[in-house]
């Protein structure tokens, strides 16, 4: 295999403009999200200085995505995912301004801040399985996983440029501007959907209300390979998050030097640009499943290793691993559900993707503080990333399709 097919796959690029056009406007949507992530933080800090209050910053994004996420994603295959996503991006374009005008007025309380957080989120929670369908719609199934790959690096490199960026534009404009930003993003999102065609489901529509969500947990439940995607997502999430841990691995590990605590996070994205820029080899491969559950067998591993480093070289390198190896599992993760899932039931399981993915590291962070108060942060990495591992070696052996993949999508 020659050297060039390692790297990301770009033939999605040259193939659509549309796709380049949802790329260009997913990627400056999510730098703006990572830019407002750390403005709310900031100013929630400032006006309570509490770390209860700055909990709940959390909080206020995984609610309406745990309460709201599955009725929107049975709502999402009832009609026109393009006009749905359009009318979500709306939304989370009003949240932006209305935060940007309090953040220039500085009258609102930090409950009215939470509840603008809190209702774009809302928004995300229907908007994120409207665009569920996008990339399979509007890419041969081939390219898919390609197409999927070009959206995590670029998230990922967001995920690095963002918080900086917010942080000198923080400095230099203050919160109104932040937020003004995020939404200009948010408008350049919704230029990059604008042109697609209209997007009904291909099948049966979605039954209204709390049938329709019943009919997606029924497909989820016997729909094996999907079923064990997102278990293997949460037994990654759940058992093994370590931000929470960094400031006490730190201090127990390493000194409290504030610098090492700083390339933490940066490690584990640096692992997942990487990764992601060279996952050529792995999109052309077709076989997701196994790449995921390798991928969520070494994140596990990683993590259990660095809670036994002393040296912060080692521990870092550690990290840079654990970030290529999650990755890798979320982009064969995102793959199963797009390419395995039939469109009329896309929305719903997009959606149940999306409580997993980000409800998941929220419940895995509290897991990992409540461990760590009882014993020690050393001790909170190395079980979870063990109790990973094993859970992670538990779904290969009972789901032996997941391993070898499954060609074409079951029914409901």
């Amino acid at each position: 295999m020659s050297v060039s097919r390692a790297f990301i796959d770009v033939r999605p690029l040259r193939a659509s403009p549309l796709f380049r056009r949802l790329l260009i406007g997913r990627t400056v949507s999510v730098l703006g999200s990572f830019m407002t992530m750390v403005t709310v933080m900031y100013q929630v800090w400032e006006m309570t200085h509490s770390a209860a209050w700055s909990g709940a910053v959390g909080l206020a994004q995984a609610l309406p995505l745990v309460c709201f996420g599955l009725f929107a994603g049975a709502w999402v295959d009832r009609g026109d995912r393009r006009r749905i996503y359009l009318a979500a991006t709306v939304g989370q374009v009003v949240c932006s301004l209305l935060l940007a005008l309090q953040g220039f007025t500085g009258h609102v309380p930090v409950a009215g801040v939470l509840a603008l957080v809190a209702a774009q989120s809302a928004c995300a929670a229907v908007g994120g399985p409207a665009a569920g369908v996008f990339v399979p719609r509007v890419l041969p199934k081939e390219q898919v996983a390609s197409g999927l790959a070009l959206y995590q690096v670029t998230a990922q490199s967001m995920m690095l440029i963002g918080p900086a960026l917010g942080g000198l534009m923080l400095g230099w404009f203050g919160l109104g501007v932040c937020y003004l930003l995020d939404a200009l993003s948010f408008l350049i999102a919704f230029y990059g959907a604008f042109g697609l065609p209209a997007l009904p489901p291909e099948g049966e529509p979605s039954r209204a209300g709390l049938h329709g969500v019943l009919d997606g947990l029924r497909f989820l439940a016997g729909h094996r390979v999907v079923r064990g995607a997102l278990v293997t997502d949460l037994a990654a999430t759940v058992l093994s998050m370590p931000a929470s841990l960094f400031p006490l691995i730190n201090e127990e590990r390493f000194g409290g030097d504030p610098r090492t605590l700083g390339l933490f996070m940066s490690a584990i994205a640096i692992g997942g640009v990487t990764a992601s820029a060279l996952s050529g080899t792995v999109t052309r491969l077709g076989r997701p499943g196994l790449v995921m559950l390798c991928g969520a067998g070494v994140w596990g591993a990683a993590l259990a290793a660095f809670g036994l480093m002393s040296s912060p070289w080692a521990g870092l390198g550690l990290l840079v691993l654990a970030g290529a190896a999650d990755a890798l599992s979320v982009l064969s993760r995102t793959t199963i559900v797009q390419t395995r899932t039939p469109d009329a039931l896309l929305g719903r399981v997009t959606a149940a993707e999306q409580i997993v993915g980000q409800a998941g590291p929220h419940l895995g962070n509290m897991r990992a503080g409540l461990v760590a108060g009882a014993t020690s942060g050393a001790t909170a990495l190395v079980t979870g990333g063990l109790l990973c591992l094993f859970a992670v070696v538990w779904v290969a052996t009972s789901t032996p399709e997941l391993r070898a993949g499954v060609p074409a999508p079951e029914s409901p």
